[in-house]
């Protein structure tokens, strides 16, 4: 079926992204999947063609597409096309997680110290929610904030947080008031160099590998009243109102993902033989390929419907999270059984569908689990409060 979501201008920026790609991102997978770090040059270099701060305002050095996300959607799935994942999530952790919380949020002395340089790739913004104890269950976070002359004092501990190692600025949700208040939680910006701010390991996971992951902690770090972001009670509305936003985000990196998997085994068929043929010759890979082309060209249309919804300010909660947990489901589906037509070869890292495999599973876990997102879409249906 053709594809209606993008026009010329879209087009157009494609190009200029592929040409990124392919100077930038292409030779350094490898490099950087084996370090478990993405060399900070690339951030600069994306900054400076334009394919990071898309989100943010014109007036702060950004391209003003926070309600067009289909650059956005260009620079993922150009990003995919070359297996370079870990790369596209941390992109997005800035373009569709950090810029827009401190755009939207922010006073303007904020938005005039961060973003310009956010934008340039020069700061690199982290979102610090998850706990040890807690993970889904925003509401036992124990990260605390007290109240002292001129800030806060934080105290507690951050884990699984993206860009950990990396990030010279990390929203950090603390507890500010009372356990069990709707008003309890609010959002600070901790900066690199406070003291009492430290960085534990640099966690070892599944996939992902080039995209830094870590530990966090705050030993009575003192955070001035200029770095509250938004307001103070607020946090949890605050995150409720942006989740739309990161979901959209995961959903659309597993089209582009699920693409860039079905293009590379599609040409893996045609070309290895087994038995005296070719394995597309095969009924059951014609088959299997029928599958899921079908289901990701359905999952596609539905995820384009939910940009649109984006763009013009109609996608709410409950379809952002149907689009998280349908794509997420399908990609990790996908990948599965594209894998098994590679055979042994699926199993190698040295082909991109082993990789795929692993990176994909996050999908189904972060920006919250896709239990939590049936959950939203259940309560919705039935009318639970």
């Amino acid at each position: 079926m053709q594809r209606h979501l993008y026009e010329p201008d879209h087009d157009a920026y494609r190009e200029a992204v592929r040409e990124f790609v392919d100077r930038e991102v292409v030779g350094n997978v490898e490099h950087w999947e084996e370090q478990r770090l993405i060399d900070r040059s690339v951030w600069m270099a994306a900054g400076k063609q334009g394919v990071i701060g898309l989100s943010a305002p014109e007036e702060f050095g950004g391209a003003g597409q926070l309600r067009d996300y289909r650059f956005r959607n260009v620079v993922m799935e150009e990003l995919s096309r070359v297996g370079a994942t870990g790369l596209a999530s941390s992109f997005s952790l800035q373009d569709d997680i950090a810029i827009p919380y401190i755009a939207s949020l922010g006073t303007p002395e904020q938005r005039e110290r961060w973003l310009p340089r956010m934008v340039s790739g020069e700061l690199i913004g982290a979102i610090a929610m998850t706990e040890p104890g807690t993970g889904s269950d925003l509401r036992g976070i124990r990260t605390a904030a007290v109240a002292t002359d001129g800030g806060w004092r934080v105290s507690g501990a951050k884990t699984f947080i993206t860009s950990g190692i990396q990030s010279d600025l990390v929203i950090v949700v603390a507890r500010t008031g009372a356990p069990g208040e709707r008003s309890a939680h609010s959002l600070l910006v901790v900066e690199e160099g406070m003291a009492g701010f430290s960085r534990g390991r640099k966690l070892r996971k599944m996939g992902l590998h080039s995209q830094d992951t870590a530990e966090l902690f705050f030993d009575d770090v003192f955070v001035p009243t200029e770095n509250l972001l938004g307001e103070l009670g607020g946090g949890l509305d605050q995150l409720k109102k942006h989740l739309p936003l990161e979901r959209l985000s995961i959903a659309a990196a597993a089209v582009a993902g699920s693409t860039a998997v079905l293009d590379a085994t599609l040409a893996y068929v045609r070309e290895r033989e087994a038995f005296g043929q070719r394995i597309a010759d095969f009924q059951n890979t014609r088959f299997v390929l029928a599958e899921v082309a079908t289901e990701l060209d359905v999952t596609r249309s539905y995820v384009d419907d939910v940009i649109r919804a984006w763009n013009d300010g109609t996608l709410t909660v409950v379809d952002a999270a149907k689009a998280k947990w349908w794509a997420s489901e399908v990609q990790n589906r996908l990948v599965d059984r594209c894998l098994q037509l590679f055979g042994g070869y699926g199993w190698m890292e040295e082909y991109p569908v082993s990789r795929a495999y692993q990176d994909a599973r996050i999908q189904k876990i972060f920006g919250g689990t896709n239990e939590i997102m049936k959950e939203i879409i259940g309560r919705d249906l039935v009318g639970k409060r």
